[in-house]
């Protein structure tokens, strides 16, 4: 029943959503739900619920989409805000206050953490603003509520807990310094006239959406994201999106991990420039080689699993293969690209070649722009584990940048497979 075509062609029109990206399980799962939920028995009487309810129509789009996301994902942008955020402000003069947006913002986690880090990097509320924007009011809702679980604050260092937040029973609630700095709205970026009315932004934030889409919908969501971008601005993306932005004419501004694009070819002072840390890192999730969770949901983060803490090679035993996984996740994880590639080298050199270090490899290759050579790791991580999620996430983005359409949508469609059969399992 909820295979119908036209769940997946209302879902492409109102959010941008690319079936073939998430795989139909997804969607499937969702209307069933939203079946259930509207006592409807047929996927006409269904369709004819959704086409006359925008609130139905809504609560498709929110089963579909489910966020999960915490503070300080992928740290080292957050390090490269506050650097650049310091930059922008003496170049102009401290004339007016920085304008900073993040869409989609989800449940707030993300806005806030770059109002965090600049005040802890010294900025006063007056120079900056952020505003948070996202296709779902219940995330916006619950962003405004500022309310947060501990699986929001993940990883070793959450120093800044304690500086912003107060504890609430089991929960945490954010200070009031923190929510002046950040505007929270609904909106889609699939609107053309989004905040037209307002001037350009100094630096946007919008992670792991473009993956989402089909090739078309990426122009239109890229020329949306240039006109929302100053000239002289840094856009934020995630991991797998570089070589896309590469093809729409953005470059790197060569801060590893950073995954910060501008325009044109960064000046010398940010081409040379390591950041420093700021005092608030958070690991990043760890593949194991045991079998990976269900994929993200658009707009969502990865669910990570259990955090393992870095190591040195001093610490490791060559018969440790886990443990030289997790070394090489939090090396690559922390800008430190020279050593994780050296990690992998070592790992093959002792241990029988996994899914996992290949994938390491590529896109290690891929952030350095080796785009042949990232095709070529991905490509072995896929021989060994042929429905590696990530590999096969990131080699369809890589071949789409470079005009492999076709390439691109054979494997999302295996990547759909393995959703349907990794669905099925789960039901038994």
């Amino acid at each position: 029943m909820s295979s119908d075509q036209r769940f997946f062609d209302f879902l492409k029109e109102r959010i941008g959503l690319d079936v073939g990206s998430v795989g139909p399980a997804i969607i499937e799962r969702a209307v069933r739900q939203r079946c259930t939920a509207a006592r409807a028995l047929t996927a006409d009487e269904y369709w004819h619920t959704l086409l006359g309810s925008r609130d139905e129509q809504q609560a498709l789009i929110e089963a579909v989409i489910v966020p999960e996301t915490w503070f300080f994902r992928y740290p080292e942008s957050f390090a490269t805000l506050a650097k650049l955020a310091a930059k922008r402000l003496a170049a102009i003069n401290n004339m007016r206050a920085l304008r900073i947006l993040s869409l989609p913002c989800s449940t707030g986690e993300e806005p806030y953490s770059i109002a965090m880090a600049l005040l802890d990097a010294g900025l006063a509320p007056h120079q900056f603003k952020v505003d948070g924007m996202d296709v779902s009011p219940l995330s916006v809702e619950k962003a405004r509520l500022a309310l947060y679980g501990k699986n929001s604050f993940r990883g070793q260092d959450i120093d800044f807990r304690e500086r912003h937040f107060t504890a609430e029973n089991d929960n945490y609630r954010l200070g009031g310094r923190v929510l002046e700095q950040v505007r929270l709205q609904v909106g889609n970026l699939l609107d053309p006239a989004l905040l037209v009315s307002e001037p350009p932004y100094d630096f946007v934030f919008c992670r792991n959406l473009l993956i989402y889409f089909d090739q078309p919908t990426q122009q239109q969501v890229f020329e949306v994201l240039k006109r929302l971008t100053h000239v002289d601005g840094v856009l934020f993306i995630g991991p797998a999106e570089g070589s896309l932005l590469g093809r729409f004419g953005m470059r790197s501004i060569g801060i590893p991990q950073s995954f910060a694009f501008s325009r044109q070819s960064a000046p010398e002072p940010l081409a040379s420039f390591v950041p420093t840390p700021l005092p608030l890192p958070v690991q990043q999730p760890v593949r194991s080689v045991t079998p990976p969770p269900m994929r993200s949901r658009p707009f969502a983060t990865v669910v990570p699993l259990p955090q393992t803490p870095q190591v040195t090679p001093s610490q490791v035993t060559p018969s440790d293969a886990a443990t030289l996984l997790a070394n090489i996740a939090a090396l690559a994880n922390e800008g430190k690209s020279a050593e994780a590639r050296a990690a992998c080298d070592s790992y093959l050199r002792s241990h029988e070649p996994v899914a996992q270090v290949f994938y390491w490899l590529g896109l290690l290759s891929d952030l350095a722009g080796s785009a042949l050579e990232a095709q070529g790791f991905y490509r072995k991580a896929l021989y060994l584990e042929p429905q590696h999620p990530d590999a096969l996430m990131h080699l369809a983005a890589l071949l789409q940048s470079q005009g492999d359409t076709a390439g691109a949508r054979r494997l999302q469609a295996r990547a759909a497979r393995s959703e349907r059969a990794a669905d099925s399992e789960r039901k038994r």
